[in-house]
Parts: C-alpha cells; structure tokens; sequence
C-alpha cells in the first residue's frame, strides 16, 4: 500500500482560500501583514517576559511558552499559504505530511499548556497560601516540558496512518494548506482506522484538558464568589480573565475544526475556521494578555523607553 501511494501521489496541489485572480495581491498583502504582525507581537511577549525581573513569575513563564508556539503554529501555514497565493500551489508528499504532523502536535500542545495555566490560576486563587511551593521553579518547568512531549508524541499515530492512505486519481486538496481531513477526502478508502484515531486523540487531547480546564474555572469561580469585598472579587477576576478569554476562542474554533464526523465537513466552511484558528488566535494572544495585564504594559514601557534613551545618547 505505502509503495502504491508514493508512485501515484508525489505531490498534492493546494487549492488555497480564492481562486479570483484580481484579489491575489490584497490576500497577500493581507496574510503577509497578519504573519509579520504576529511574528513581532509574540516574540515581544517572549523577550519582555524574559528580560524583566518581575515578570519571572509562572503566570508569564506559561505565558512565554503560548506565544512561542503561536510563532511555531503560524509558521507552521503562514510561508506555503503566502507560496499558494504567490502561484506556487504544489507541495511533496512528505512536505505535506509533516505539515500535518507539525500542526496537529503544536495543537495539542497548545490544548495541554493552556491547561496548565489553567491549573496556575485554581493553585493562585484557591490555594494561595501554597502558590510558591506548588508552583515552584522545578513544578512549572515540569508541566511546560510535559505539555510539549505529549503533545507531539500523541499525534504521531494520525501522521502515520495518513502517510499510509492510499490515493488513487485525484492530488488536488481543498484547502490552503495540508489539514488532516481535507486530504481524508481525497483518499480512495481505508479511512476508518484514521477517523476513528482522530476521535480518540480529539477525546484525550482535546476534551480531557478542557474538562480540566472548565473544572479549575469552575472552582476558581467559586472561591472569587466568596470574596466579601468588590475590590477584591475584581482583582482576582483581572487575574484570569485574560487566560479564560484566549481559551474560549482557542477551543471554539479547534472543536468546530475537528470534532465532527468528515461526512459533515464542508471544506469551504472549514477554510473559514482554520483562518480564524491560524490567523485570528496569534494576533489576538498577544493584544488579550497585553492589553488587560498592567504587569505587562509597564515592562512594554519600560523596555521601549530604555530603548529610545540608548538611540538618544
């Protein structure tokens, strides 16, 4: 089966987000635009966090590692869907399933370290007393390392089996870049195993860390509730809050993205989330957690305005 799809298939041909001629420029400069942006915004994030002393704090050590992964994830897409649009649709047979592998892990990545930030916020507001013992140096670099490994051991099986599909006529992909179900779609059969796998890992790496991540919100919550004082109750949301919005947004796109049987997909519908997913979330992380973190913006500060008094003198 393996030596039969690599003499049929050597190559696929994305199809991209428009086939329109007169609009290939402006998505161009759009997506290249959006790349740049989240390029700069997160690696800003990375050496703010890094540099300044206040910020070595678990809260902004996960915060590091978000960012980091959105530059990964939108690298990931963002250079072959600029290549589509620039002409150049093809991709090899192994370029696309590594394009895959890589997108499904960093994904999963992303499922277990918003977890674990989630766990940071239950641990600062439910049991503050404990904060520095349990979220200690040794701990936090424990649940980074372990989000990562996971993340891109468990999606080894579904970039295996797809490199086993078998593809008969057709190398033509809907999609703009290589996503795990739209080459499903173009596979003479045998996808039972893959569906069945995707569920699986979906269930266990998807709907696991969002029952955990629901569950610490959920206590979280509760404790905030049992604060007498306003002040205090507003403190401890502006705490949270940032994290609970990237997650509502990351898990709202991802789950319509996957968690449904392929009889139902409609890729044009699924090009939408997947630009919301690869586009949107990577802008946004940034902006969410700069603009509602005072911590943050005064190290922004702080940094320019040493900057600019370096160029002065």
């Amino acid at each position: 089966m393996r030596e039969e799809n690599q003499t049929l298939i050597s190559e696929f041909v994305l199809a991209g987000i428009s086939n329109i001629a007169a609009i290939q420029n402006i998505l161009f400069a759009v997506f290249l635009l959006i790349y740049l942006i989240t390029i700069l915004s997160n690696s800003m994030i990375i050496l703010v966090t890094s540099l300044d002393s206040r910020l070595h704090k678990p809260m902004y050590f996960f915060l590091k590692h978000l960012s980091f992964l959105d530059v990964c994830c939108t690298s990931v897409t963002f250079p072959k869907l600029l290549d589509i649009i620039s002409g150049h649709p093809h991709i090899s047979f192994m370029g696309c399933i590594s394009q895959i592998y890589f997108f499904l892990a960093l994904t999963s990545t992303e499922f277990l370290l918003l977890t674990a930030m989630a766990y940071d916020r239950y641990v600062a507001i439910c049991n503050p007393l404990r904060y520095s013992t349990l979220m200690n140096h040794r701990a936090c670099h424990f649940l980074a390392a372990g989000s990562w490994a996971l993340g891109f051991l468990d999606t080894m099986p579904p970039a295996i089996l797809s490199s086993q599909l078998s593809f008969c006529s057709s190398n033509y992909i809907n999609h703009f870049f290589c996503d795990l179900v739209a080459l499903m779609k173009i596979a003479c059969g045998g996808t039972h195993r893959l569906e069945i796998l995707i569920f699986a890992e979906g269930f266990f790496s998807g709907l696991m860390p969002f029952v955990l991540t629901i569950t610490s919100y959920v206590h979280i919550i509760s404790t905030i509730m049992k604060i007498s004082s306003a002040s205090g109750r507003s403190k401890a949301f502006s705490t949270c809050t940032s994290h609970l919005i990237v997650v509502m947004i990351f898990y709202g796109t991802v789950l319509c993205m996957y968690m449904r049987p392929t009889s139902v997909y409609a890729l044009n519908q699924d090009k939408l989330y997947s630009v919301l997913y690869i586009a949107l979330i990577p802008v946004l992380n940034p902006m969410i957690y700069t603009l509602r973190n005072k911590d943050v913006k005064g190290a922004l500060r702080k940094m320019i305005g040493k900057q600019e008094c370096a160029e002065s003198t």
